[in-house]
Order: structure tokens, then sequence, then C-alpha cells
């Protein structure tokens, strides 16, 4: 049966290949090495996507989730076959960094850390469009954090998240950007920081276990995903 799906998947493929009509310059092939575990990654997110076929029939109507999920997985599809296309210069292999910086136009990036900072900055955004936090959005968050901080304590916090704003208000004009992705780790802070970014300003998110096992291919994929979100 598993065989058989992947024959399937497989089919829907080679068929959309032959369909496809793209604006894009294509060149011919030329020899390369065929990144079998992206091509495999290729076939099970189209299983995916097939399982909507079936399961929004006969109107095929999706409603918002099952939309966003199976976008997500033709937009995951669509990279992979331009990363192997590229391999075998069908496409141009844009430097990815510099792919990086062009898509992360449209951002303003908050995060929590100033190691995160710099990892963004390797991948290739613009140390301008980045605001380091360190605190909370709103400073009753800080006893989520810390139950036993002081009130004392909490007055310098204020003016820091004060500036921030700020910070946050003056790079979006100065800018011109509307759009807030917050890239955060899976912690305490990134969870709360997350929550008042996405109340306060409707941001966008990036949220792993651990950022820095994550690779600038990954990072480029998720920016393509909110542009097209």
């Amino acid at each position: 049966m598993h065989k058989t799906r992947f024959k399937q998947a497989q089919s829907l493929l080679e068929e959309a290949g032959k369909s496809s009509k793209t604006t894009e310059k294509l060149k011919p092939p030329k020899e390369g090495k065929i990144d079998s575990s992206a091509y495999e990654e290729i076939l099970n997110k189209i299983i995916k996507t097939e399982e909507f076929i079936y399961s929004s029939r006969p109107s095929h109507h999706l409603l918002q989730e099952d939309a966003e999920e199976f976008c997500s997985n033709l937009i995951d599809i669509r990279n992979k076959i331009d990363e192997i296309l590229a391999e075998f210069g069908v496409l141009e292999k844009e430097d990815i960094e510099e792919e990086v910086k062009r898509l992360s136009e449209r951002f303003i990036f908050l995060t929590t850390k100033g190691n995160f900072k710099k990892l963004l900055t390797r991948w290739g955004v613009e140390p301008q469009r980045i605001i380091v936090a360190g605190v909370p959005l709103e400073a009753e968050d800080m006893r989520i954090l810390n139950p036993n901080i002081p009130e004392s304590a909490l007055e310098p916090i204020k003016k820091k998240i004060s500036h921030v704003k700020k910070d946050i208000d003056r790079k979006m004009n100065e800018l011109d950007v509307e759009n807030i992705l917050v890239v955060v780790e899976k912690d305490k802070s990134g969870e709360i920081l997350v929550k008042r970014a996405k109340d306060n300003y409707g941001a966008f998110v990036i949220e792993e276990d651990s950022l820095k096992d994550i690779d600038v291919s990954e990072f480029k994929r998720s920016l393509k995903k909110h542009l097209l979100s």
C-alpha cells in the first residue's frame, strides 16, 4: 500500500512538472547529484496534500486551518523542487544569504537574546532590522518569569520596555515596514514575547526548540512561508 501511494505521488509530481507554467527562464539541465532526501520529502508532502482531496469531497472546499496546512505543504514542495532544479542548473542558484537579505526586507525582527541576533545577521538579515528585546513587552509579564521580583525592580524594566517599543516604532517608520517577525526559542521568555507581539502588533512567529540547530535554508523557507501567508 505504501509503495502504491508513492507511485501515485510520483505520477502527480511528473504531471505537475509537465503542465507547470512559469515566467522564470529555465536552462537546459547539466550533470548533478539528486538530493534523495529532498525528493523523498517532496513525495511525502504530496501524499499529505493528497489527503485533503479525499477529506474535502465532494466540494473540495477547505476551511481556514486546513487551507493554511494545504498551502504550507505546497510551498514546501515548491521550495524543495526549486532546490533540486538549481542543483542541475535548470534554475539559477541564488546566493542564499543574499536571498534571505532580500526576503527579510519586509520585516522588523524581534528576538530575546543577543546570540539570536548574531544568528540572524549570519543568515543574512541586516542588523538594523533586528531588535533584541531582552524583556517582555509588558512589565506584568516579568512576574511570570520571576514571581518573586520586587516592585522596585520593575521600574527600570518598565523604562527598558518603553525603549524597546519606541525602537520598534522608529524602525518600522524609518524602514517603511509594517510586519514584525518574532524569532525565538520555545522557552518561557520566548512564549511570553510571542504572545504579546501577536496581541500588540499582529506579529508573525518563528519559534524553534533550538535556533542554533536551524540552518539558513530552513530559515529562508520560513521567511517565504510568512511572506505568502
